[in-house]
């Protein structure tokens, strides 16, 4: 006879107390965002209603700022029917379909991690084998490495467009500088 427990129930776990503080939170944010939602919409809404010259109550309101066509701030209900709409309903092949543009971001980092590693593993059996080359590039490369990514990358992409790069080249470039250190 085993003495292992097999793996615990998804309510043993819930009721363990570990996700009660979770949900609370996401439940508390979640309220705060359909009131910032209902209140920075509510002016659009009445000028709707006003140039409708329609009489309202405050239920036609609420209904009216969570169901906007181009609101200010979308309630979450509206978020994850967009959300539906270009991930499942949407072709692939779509431009305004998340999956298209995820494809897109993948074939970049893809061919960015490629880059890098292949940089990566170059400078590394370099410096292996030259001690010169370690006493010279070491520095410069974990100098590189202090700068935050998001200073580099908008100067990257205007460097490459002054120069006529454009596309995934640039983003490719920028995956490979995130990935050739670690490498």
């Amino acid at each position: 006879m085993s003495t292992e427990r097999g793996a615990p129930r998804l309510l043993q776990r819930l009721s363990a107390g570990n996700a009660f503080p979770i949900f609370v939170v996401v439940f508390f944010i979640l309220i705060i965002w359909y009131v910032a939602a209902f209140f920075m919409n509510l002016d659009l809404q009445r000028d709707a209603f006003a140039n409708a010259d329609q009489a309202y109550s405050t239920s036609d309101l609420v209904e009216g700022t969570m169901s906007q066509d181009r609101p200010r701030l979308p309630a979450p209900h509206q978020i994850a029917a967009e959300i539906d709409k270009t991930v499942f309903e949407l072709s692939p092949s779509s431009k305004r379909s998340l999956v298209y543009h995820g494809a897109v971001t993948l074939e970049a980092t893809l061919l960015g991690f490629a880059i890098g590693s292949a940089l990566g593993m170059l400078l590394a059996v370099m410096i292996v084998h030259a001690a010169s080359l370690e006493r010279s590039l070491m520095p410069w490369i974990i100098a590189s490495q202090t700068i935050p990514i998001i200073a580099l990358a908008p100067m990257i992409v205007v460097i490459m467009n002054q120069f006529d790069v454009t596309g995934i080249v640039p983003k490719a470039t920028i995956s490979a500088y995130l990935s050739f250190f670690p490498v």
